[in-house]
């Protein structure tokens, strides 16, 4: 005898692609509704609104073996007409939209086949309802189907009027080669994946934002913002961040770098103890966006090798006017000081960028740090010297 699955992976399934057609929606018809904002558990699984206002309620059903047909006695139609007739005011003809998504097909000659969009029969499928609702005899539809019936008959009119069924849909699996589809306008020669990855780590922050009320809803305006600027990050003239700074564990970091060349550079000059953390996620950040752009084929070695150049010149710069400031006696605490200062200065410039439009300011300050961990540029004015009695300390 087979045993019943208590697995919770199918509503986890389900939950998930709610919040991925959500994205479906969004890109499907958010053209056509340009001052509108989609959002997700709020006043349905998905809803488009407008000024505050539902227009359009989204029931999203998934099942993962689709091969029953909807019936109109299916506990999902019960279910999706109870929360509706509990929220939706059934009787107002001017409520919103009333939409019920589910990748199972609708049976022939039922209620909810009456309700696709191009086999409408309205008449028919309020027949049909009411036929079901009064000799249906599960146990788990039956408040619903009460409900239903205790709507006055313009009520049931008005609410199966505001009905569409859309069945069919998409499986979870297929749904990344939807988005895709609905993108291809926007997918940069040579890093389709990694764009569409963007898109995906950009609606999922977005998508988890909603769901804990952090943000009401999405404008199609600021979708339309965003996409277009991931999409603006593969220009010649900018690069995509690829290493957020939300994911970065900065203590495991700074344990994994603390004996750097680097690390000491900082601690020859005694930069403060968090500064100096900061200091490792950003070399952390920067060298580790530097091979992921190059795995990519983002960017060029002769590129990064020219702006590597002209922070090392900028350096030069620099360090001499800060060696020239220096007394021929200056002790070590002087030394120290100008060194911190040196090394506060060079952080806080943003002139000097690896592409014109690619201003993120960690990683000049992580290529700074590189350069540092290297030798090539130093903060202590006897900094060459200490690099070499930390080399063959080493050795």
């Amino acid at each position: 005898m087979a045993q019943a699955s208590h697995s919770a992976a199918p509503s986890a399934i389900g939950y998930q692609h709610q919040t991925w057609w959500a994205l479906v929606e969004l890109l499907r018809s958010g053209a056509s509704r340009p001052d509108a904002a989609i959002t997700l558990e709020l006043h349905d699984d998905v809803a488009w609104e407008q000024e505050g206002t539902a227009t359009q309620l989204l029931q999203v059903k998934h099942h993962q073996s689709s091969h029953r047909a909807l019936t109109d006695s299916a506990t999902d139609v019960w279910r999706t007409l109870k929360v509706w007739m509990d929220t939706a005011v059934p009787g107002d003809s001017a409520g919103p939209e009333l939409v019920l998504v589910t990748t199972q097909v609708a049976g022939e000659g039922t209620a909810v086949a009456a309700l696709r969009p191009q086999t409408r029969d309205e008449e028919a499928a309020l027949g049909l309802l009411e036929s079901v609702a009064r000799e249906a005899t599960s146990k788990e539809t039956e408040v619903a189907r009460g409900q239903f019936l205790a709507l006055d008959q313009a009520d049931r009119r008005t609410l199966v009027s505001r009905i569409q069924i859309v069945d069919g849909s998409e499986h979870i699996e297929d749904v990344p080669a939807l988005v895709r589809g609905h993108l291809q306008w926007a997918l940069p020669t040579g890093h389709e994946d990694l764009f569409l990855a963007m898109v995906w780590r950009w609606w999922d922050e977005q998508a988890l934002a909603m769901l804990q009320r952090r943000l009401r809803g999405l404008d199609v305006g600021a979708a339309q913002a965003a996409i277009a600027d991931i999409r603006d990050q593969f220009t010649r003239d900018t690069l995509p961040t690829l290493v957020e700074l939300t994911g970065v564990d900065a203590d495991t970091v700074a344990e994994e770098y603390r004996t750097h060349p680097f690390v000491q550079q900082m601690q020859w000059v005694a930069y403060p103890p968090r500064n100096l953390q900061k200091a490792i996620v950003d070399y952390y950040r920067a060298y580790t966006q530097t091979v992921r752009w190059l795995d990519e084929d983002l960017i060029g070695v002769s590129e990064l090798t020219r702006f590597e150049a002209e922070l090392v010149d900028e350096w030069e710069r620099e360090f001499e006017w800060m060696l020239d400031g220096l007394d021929d006696d200056a002790d070590d605490a002087a030394k120290q000081d100008a060194g911190k200062m040196l090394l506060r200065q060079l952080l806080a410039q943003t002139g000097i960028t690896v592409r014109s439009r690619y201003n993120d300011p960690f990683f000049a300050r992580g290529k700074r740090h590189i350069l540092a961990d290297t030798g090539r540029v130093g903060w202590h004015p006897d900094f060459e010297s200490r690099i070499q009695e930390l080399l063959q300390v080493n050795a």
